[in-house]
């Protein structure tokens, strides 16, 4: 039987890149968004062997809606779940509506929740299967102008530590990927000082590889997270060895 996946946030940009990748490698794909129309013309590209629907990510009922769909073609089994969909305001804090801030902490960290908890027992009865978060270079240090979407891709990064850890007896592996900003609509517009100073050189297809790259079997054995592209790997290299003070001091110059 084929290998499936399900992916969040699949309408557009890196889910539906990610979506588009796994298919061509042979993959059964769950596609789920609650962009309508971007469903409708992911579920044209993929075809009908692969499966398509509405899931908002904060409920947990839709989540086993979408998982039913999609492992009734499985046999029940899954064996990657990339929780991808997110959502980001950028600006000063202070200056950003509470409910806008509370809606990016529910859809990027409630979402991958609810996600990882419903889909812990198709993933369970699959042998090898794989999670991949998609977290954030702007988890390995504050992010000024992005805080309340850099504290929940922080919370994203402690639960995907957390559950590699606690389901290494399961056969389960959860990885984070860390992309720095890449070009989709969700930077659109956007002019930070972080944007300015480093750029928007990420593509939604340089994710989606770095997707089925942590799936693969020889990334077993490597860490958990993941950088993706130079920049972030730089970054993410010079945090693991500079002290907590440089740390602050290189971003408060990225970022002012």
């Amino acid at each position: 039987m084929s290998k499936s996946v399900l992916i969040t946030g699949a309408a557009a940009g890196i889910g539906r890149a990610t979506a588009l990748r796994f298919a061509a490698a042979g993959y059964i794909v769950g596609g789920f968004d609650v962009d309508r129309d971007g469903l409708a013309a992911l579920a044209a590209d993929l075809g009908s062997r692969h499966v398509t629907g509405e899931l908002d990510v904060r409920d947990a009922d839709g989540w086993r809606a979408a998982l039913d769909a999609l492992t009734s073609r499985t046999g029940g089994e899954l064996d990657v779940l990339v929780n991808n969909a997110g959502i980001l305001r950028s600006g000063r804090f202070a200056e950003i509506p509470l409910a806008d801030q509370q809606r990016i902490i529910e859809v990027n960290v409630t979402g991958v929740l609810n996600g990882c908890h419903a889909a812990y027992p198709y993933l369970k009865r699959t042998q090898g299967a794989h999670v991949v978060n998609l977290a954030s270079a702007s988890a390995i240090y504050g992010q000024p102008e992005l805080a309340a979407y850099s504290a929940s891709k922080f919370a994203v990064r402690g639960l995907t530590e957390a559950l590699d850890l606690e389901w290494a007896g399961d056969d389960i592996t959860v990885r984070a990927l860390w992309p720095l900003f890449v070009n989709t609509a969700m930077v659109d517009g956007m002019d930070i000082a972080s944007t300015r100073s480093l750029g928007i050189r990420l593509t939604a297809d340089d994710v989606a590889e770095a997707v089925y790259d942590a799936v693969q079997p020889r990334r077993r054995l490597g860490g958990v997270h993941i950088a993706v592209g130079r920049q972030a790997k730089l970054m993410r290299a010079a945090s693991d060895i500079a002290p907590s003070w440089m740390s602050r001091l290189v971003n408060k110059r990225l970022t002012s």
